[in-house]
């Protein structure tokens, strides 16, 4: 019957009093008992109806409900049961009892909205319009069962401020007073329970997963919060499904081949009861297995979801059912029916017919072989969902939303010993006090209403369990309480849990693996952020957690190592005594000073000898000295690099070299000078005697020790790390400071060893048996190609090896020099002494 049958038409009699006239036949309550006051009850006693073609004739006739639904029986019974305890309280609403009219939507939102109108509107046929509300109206309705029913029902009789407290309507969207004004519920919302999953799923690891879910309000709201606060944890959805348990077998199927393409080993299934029975026996038709289900409070908990057809599919499942509740004395009441026969006589006898399978005499036979019903059975002996009282938290909370109305009605009407038999009638007044109500029940436990008429949100955490007999044994495992800190809600047993195919193993649900240490996450192109690729880490950069989305360079002074994950403190390098290149090039520095120390000693034993005393001796020896102590300068360019090694190995070597070529250059000037003088009228040796030539080499040395002292006053140099060269390695060397300074000591060593060099290159060819400019000539030629091929080859190598260049410039021109200059005198003293005579110096060749 469509709800515009239910509209009342005003009508005027010739007294002008106004009147509203109902539109169709009344509703009947399938369960009626009268009281001092009547509460209302919506319940689906049965699930469906049945499809009746309208051929627009005449007037649609009344739904014909099919498929009887105990479940519902036990909810009204629990309804009937706290109405009988207080009827017989002396505490709560003494001196009034309450009666009640319980109505059967089958499912149908339409018969839920009219039976709805019917319980506000007190159901006369004809009703006076007068501001007072009707006299038949309930101070509060009790039910629906389901969210939909629930939204379409609150949109309806919110305008009129009657309550309607639900035990079993959980989605979210009902917690907006600014569309549902009057609707409250006694279990929590979904909003809590999203959470909750989202939180349980992070907590094992899954980052993967799908979903599935029933598309209506409850499904798609509940899952809307879940996609919601998992993107914000990490979790991405490789599918959302949408499904009803009246789908095409196409639109089933679709399920069925996306779930099979899916990689995802992790099914949400934010399901009712009855959509999950059909759900899994696809599966099960299909041979879908191996998924970790997670479940919500609509069939975590169900007995008969856990022995339906296909039950295997959800072995191992985990999920959110409302916390474990006891009442005292239901479990009896509800089974004793019998009372029902006097409060509704034809559900009654639909309900015995259906659990015994027998059929009353004074019914017509169906064509069946059914046995006649006695009225005597016993529902103890037989075993059906009726008995089933796994869903006593549900119970619970239609005995809790009961007792909130009645507590409501205790505090208005003032109630002490005894209570007035007349109600404030204003239902406004009602639903305030209602949602201000605070108690205990029998049980202890606090029933209250937060500013969304909702109840505090804790759950069980369910894990469905096998037992040796086969059955499923639902073992709660763990505890969610939205009132604790956000990160003490979720409260796992230190318990073994079984996991899909009955294993012991936390399944793994991820899109891409743990990124481990020493790699990076890069997404994937056009995938969710839980897919992506594990990159390692760039040379220099390291990450030190798993799942890094970035690496971190290491310090300028740090490298990374092989397995990137951490930076080691670079190896140093620079040139050693205890390395091998180094160990040679000491040794030559050694060698040299010594063969330098051994030539001036036999010019030292020969001093008086014409070959040593020929061209200055003095000058030889200070060139012998400054020699030893170019090789020995050598020295300072090994070793870990100091400030004062810094300064020392550049400013010595450049003096030490100025002193040893200036005593070349004098020696070679006093040969000039020595021929010069032989012409007659010439006096230059009185001019460039022995006086003049030491003048001359401290002149020289003079402007090099000038230069060195305002280089290392100016910017000296320091020790350096140099980080450029290697990636990996630190090399240990000394900054020039200022390359002016050093380039200028390298250009004025270089000037007077091209002048130098030049002199003795116009002295070679001088008459004497003697001639030394032949080997100065050589030596300043080695010398200068020693610091030509020195420069290119200092600038390119690398590291260490330019500081060996150096060393190996200035011994090979040190070498060079001693080598060129001394060794042929040291011949002609040891090993020809019968040349070393006046005479044969100073004969003349031409």
């Amino acid at each position: 019957m469509p709800p515009s049958t239910l509209l009342l038409v005003a009508s005027f009699s010739k007294s002008e009093e106004r009147a509203c006239s109902l539109m169709g036949e009344p509703e009947e309550p399938q369960l009626f008992k009268t009281g001092d006051i009547i509460l209302g009850g919506i319940f689906s006693f049965h699930s469906s109806w049945r499809t009746v073609e309208s051929s627009y004739m005449h007037r649609p006739l009344p739904l014909q409900c099919i498929s009887l639904n105990f479940r519902a029986f036990q909810f009204a019974q629990s309804m009937l049961f706290a109405i009988e305890e207080i009827n017989n309280s002396t505490d709560l609403l003494p001196g009034i009892k309450l009666g009640y009219k319980m109505y059967d939507v089958c499912g149908s939102l339409a018969r839920a909205v009219r039976v709805a109108l019917s319980l506000i509107n007190g159901n006369e046929e004809t009703a006076t319009m007068s501001e007072e509300p009707c006299s038949g109206s309930v101070p509060a309705i009790i039910g629906v069962t389901s969210s939909s029913p629930c939204m379409a029902v609150s949109t309806v009789i919110g305008p009129f401020h009657t309550p309607m407290v639900s035990h079993f309507a959980t989605c979210a969207c009902l917690s907006n007073k600014v569309k549902y004004p009057s609707f409250l519920r006694t279990i929590p919302s979904d909003y809590y329970q999203s959470r909750a999953l989202a939180q349980m799923v992070k907590h094992f690891g899954w980052t993967w997963v799908g979903a599935i879910r029933t598309n209506d309000d409850y499904g798609n709201n509940g899952m809307a919060t879940f996609i919601e606060i998992a993107t914000q944890l990490g979790i991405c959805l490789e599918y959302s499904l949408p499904f009803f348990r009246t789908d095409s077998p196409e639109q089933k199927q679709k399920i069925i081949d996306t779930i099979k393409g899916s990689s995802s080993k992790v099914i949400i299934g934010f399901l009712s009861h009855m959509d999950m029975d059909v759900l899994i026996e696809e599966f099960a038709h299909h041979n879908l297995t191996g998924f970790q289900w997670i479940g919500t409070e609509s069939w975590i908990s169900d007995s008969q979801t856990a022995i339906a057809k296909g039950n295997y599919i959800l072995e191992g499942s985990i999920g959110l059912a409302i916390r474990k509740a006891h009442v005292t004395g239901l479990r009896e009441f509800m089974l004793d029916v019998k009372p029902l026969n006097f409060s509704g006589n034809k559900l009654f006898t639909e309900f015995w017919e259906t659990a015994f399978g027998c059929i009353f005499h004074h019914n017509k036979q169906t064509g069946e072989n059914l046995e006649q019903c006695t009225g005597f059975e016993d529902l103890t002996e037989i075993k059906n969902s009726f008995h089933d009282m796994s869903l006593m938290p549900i119970f619970n909370n239609v005995y809790k939303a009961v007792y909130a109305v009645a507590h409501t009605l205790h505090q208005i009407l003032g109630c002490g010993d005894m209570c007035s038999n007349t109600i404030a009638s204003d239902p406004q007044v009602i639903l305030q006090h209602l949602k201000k109500i605070r108690f205990k029940t029998k049980e202890g436990e606090e029933v209250y209403f937060n500013e969304n008429g909702d109840p505090a949100a804790k759950y069980d955490i369910i894990n469905w369990q096998p037992k040796k007999d086969g059955s499923v044994e639902f073992v709660t495992i763990g505890l969610y309480d939205a009132s604790l800190p956000e990160d003490k809600q979720l409260h796992l047993d230190n318990l073994t849990l079984t996991w899909a195919n009955n294993s012991k193993q936390v399944p793994i649900s991820v899109c891409s693996g743990t990124c481990t240490l020493g790699t990076r996450k890069v997404l994937q192109k056009g995938k969710p952020v839980c897919c992506y690729d594990c990159i390692p880490c760039a040379e220099g950069e390291v990450s030190n957690t798993t799942d890094s989305i970035t690496c971190v360079k290491c310090h300028p002074e740090f490298w990374s190592n092989e397995r990137r994950d951490e930076c080691e403190k670079k190896e140093t390098e620079f040139l050693s005594y205890t390395e091998i290149m180094g160990t040679i090039l000491t040794v030559s520095s050694l060698l040299g000073a010594c063969l330098t120390a051994t030539v001036a000693f036999i010019f030292f034993r020969h001093r008086n000898t014409p070959i040593v005393k020929a061209n200055n001796s003095e000058l030889s020896f200070l060139l012998l000295f400054s020699l030893t102590l170019c090789f020995l300068c050598s020295l300072t360019f090994i070793g870990r690099p100091s400030d004062w090694s810094c300064m020392l190995r550049h400013t010595a070597f450049g003096i030490t070299f100025v002193l040893c070529i200036s005593c070349v250059l004098g020696k070679t000037l006093a040969v000039l000078m020595a021929f010069k003088a032989t012409l007659p009228g010439s006096n230059l040796m009185k001019w460039f005697g022995p006086r003049r030539q030491r003048i001359v080499v401290l002149a020289f040395t003079f402007i090099q020790v000038v230069i060195c002292i305002v280089w290392l006053i100016a910017n000296p140099p320091y020790p350096f790390k140099n980080l450029r060269h290697f990636k990996d390695k630190i090399i240990l060397e000394c900054a020039l400071g200022s390359p002016i300074g050093f380039w200028a000591v390298l250009g004025y060593i270089g000037l007077l060893a091209l002048l130098c060099f030049i002199l003795a290159f116009l002295a070679r060819k001088l008459p004497d048996n003697f001639n030394e400019a032949k080997f100065i000539t050589f030596s300043m030629l080695i010398f200068c190609a020693v610091w030509m091929t020195f420069i290119p080859a200092y600038v390119s190598s690398p590291g260490k090896f330019s500081v060996a260049v150096e060393i190996f410039a200035i011994l090979a021109s040190s070498f060079g020099l001693l080598f060129c200059i001394f060794i042929p005198k040291c011949y002609i003293i040891l090993l020809k002494p019968e040349r070393n005579t006046k005479k044969n110096m100073m004969d003349k060749k031409s």
